[in-house]
């Protein structure tokens, strides 16, 4: 028992201090069964490469084979809603438990976690009235119930954000409190997709996401940052989207939202697949790809985050990783 626990302790202090995970699997003798458990899920680590996936595909029951989607190693089902699940949430659940089971075994071992968008663009929590508390367990035990790794918090009730009274801000607090509280950090994934502009200071008058940030952050693994929809000139160029913003939307680069608190290794950066994918903000996937290279220079190592599958498949996230990522497997333990 006392070789398992500084077997165990070892791990942990290697792992912290190289602060990725590794590729090769890690030799699990002499670690007692909550000792590999715990191991399985305690690393959370960067980079990221997570792929939305909310679109009707023929043959496709939720999630598609691991090999479709070689490259990431985060696959996100939208959406769960206030009303319940739908599109490819709502898909996988029709599935039997063995079929649940048998994608996971096969996602494990790829190295891909397998979550669930929460909200989207038309649910508006806030101002609809939803309890952040009862909503919060409500989701937390779909995700239980259902096999998966975690959740993404796709919260996008601008008009609650635009009066700028600070109910959003206080909704996502409380939210996310709760529902870290049901999905134990090291268990299970909590990640965040704000828009960009949401972490512009002194813009939002209830605090904005660097208020959420400050009271919530320890407890989000990363944010998968849409630079997107916020207009057509905006976050179109490697300097709009690292280090120098538009003064529509001042400090909201990646590397200008670092400066103002946030960890810049926590900072995803997410983008529309196509041009149709979204209203504006598309880049083509070399030039993002030059983008990515120079915020690795830089420092920075989070990831990517792509609207949506199957449009932005493994062809796509291989272009984009290039010569920053090259052909790496880096697998959220």
């Amino acid at each position: 028992m006392l070789l398992s626990i500084i077997s165990f302790i070892w791990f942990i202090t290697v792992s912290i201090l190289s602060g990725r995970s590794l590729a090769a699997p890690i030799p699990h003798t002499g670690l007692s069964i909550t000792a590999r458990e715990i191991l399985a899920n305690s690393t959370i680590s960067e980079p990221h490469f997570l792929i939305y996936s909310d679109k009707y595909i023929s043959g496709v029951n939720g999630a598609p084979n691991a090999s479709d989607i070689q490259g990431y190693n985060v696959f996100s089902l939208s959406f769960l809603m206030l009303e319940g699940a739908w599109d490819k949430a709502q898909e996988w659940t029709t599935l039997s438990a063995a079929e649940r089971k048998a994608v996971k075994a096969e996602y494990d071992a790829a190295g891909i976690k397998l979550i669930v968008s929460l909200f989207g663009s038309t649910d508006a929590p806030t101002t609809s009235g939803a309890d952040p508390v009862a909503t919060a367990s409500t989701m937390a035990a779909w995700v239980k119930k259902y096999d998966l790794d975690g959740v993404d918090v796709d919260y996008e009730d601008f008009d609650a954000f635009d009066a700028a009274t600070g109910a959003a801000e206080q909704w996502i607090i409380s939210f996310t409190t709760e529902l870290r509280n049901h999905l134990p950090s090291g268990q299970f994934i909590i990640t965040h997709a704000p828009v960009a502009p949401w972490f512009s200071p002194k813009v939002w008058g209830g605090g904005g996401y660097l208020l959420v940030d400050q009271k919530v952050g320890s407890m989000i693994d990363w944010y998968n940052v849409q630079f997107y929809n916020q207009g057509s000139t905006e976050y179109t160029t490697c300097s709009g989207l690292l280090t120098n913003s538009s003064s529509t939307w001042p400090e909201s680069s990646i590397f200008e939202i670092a400066a103002n608190g946030v960890p810049l290794n926590k900072l995803v950066i997410g983008k529309p697949a196509t041009q149709t994918a979204a209203s504006n903000g598309y880049v083509d996937p070399d030039t993002l790809a030059d983008c990515v290279d120079q915020a690795v220079q830089k420092g920075w190592s989070a990831g990517v985050m792509v609207w949506e599958f199957p449009d932005a498949g493994s062809p796509w996230i291989e272009t984009v990783r290039g010569d920053a990522f090259p052909g790496e497997q880096c697998v959220d333990d």
